[in-house]
């Protein structure tokens, strides 16, 4: 089988998956995508390393958690910039979460700090393992178990500070 070939069997099926998860991090559309582009470049180039037979979910996500990082860097780096025109401010497309109803959930998710908001994105949107997240993260298996508590627990308090 050639790379190409195995590249579209073993990696490819995980697109729409990662998207989510993308998607979930960032809170935007094109920056998901521009996450996922890059995770696939990626591992396109590492498909070598990848072992058959093993959990090609876990890979990826670990990739693009480090897409991630170094996307959020450069991003510190570079100052902001935003496009002026006479006609207000722009308007963010349509979110598919957002029309589908669960505006209150997406909302209280994006609110949480970064770390918290990719465990539990990573567990219980993504269902990757705990040991899947602690190597897609590089920390400790206790470490990823204490941030889906915490982000949980804030989700939680977020959603019911909504209804009192």
């Amino acid at each position: 089988m050639d790379r190409d070939q195995r590249f579209e069997e073993e990696i490819l099926p995980h697109l729409r998956s990662l998207f989510g998860a993308a998607y979930r991090m960032t809170g935007n559309a094109y920056d998901a995508e521009d996450l996922v582009q890059e995770t696939f470049l990626r591992a396109h180039r590492a498909l070598d390393r990848f072992e058959a037979g093993t959990n090609a979910r876990a890979w990826l996500h670990t990739i693009l958690q480090r897409v991630r990082t170094d996307a959020f860097r450069r991003k510190k780096r570079r100052p902001e910039t935003v496009e002026l025109t006479g006609e207000g401010p722009a308007i963010r497309p349509a979110q598919d979460a957002l029309a589908s109803g669960h505006e209150d959930l997406e909302r209280a998710l994006a609110a949480l700090p970064e770390n918290f908001r990719t465990a539990v994105v990573l567990r219980d949107l993504q269902e990757l393992s705990y040991a899947e997240i602690a190597a897609a993260l590089s920390v400790p298996v206790g470490t990823v178990m204490s941030r889906i508590h915490r982000g949980r627990a804030l989700l939680r308090e977020a959603l019911a500070g909504r209804t009192s």
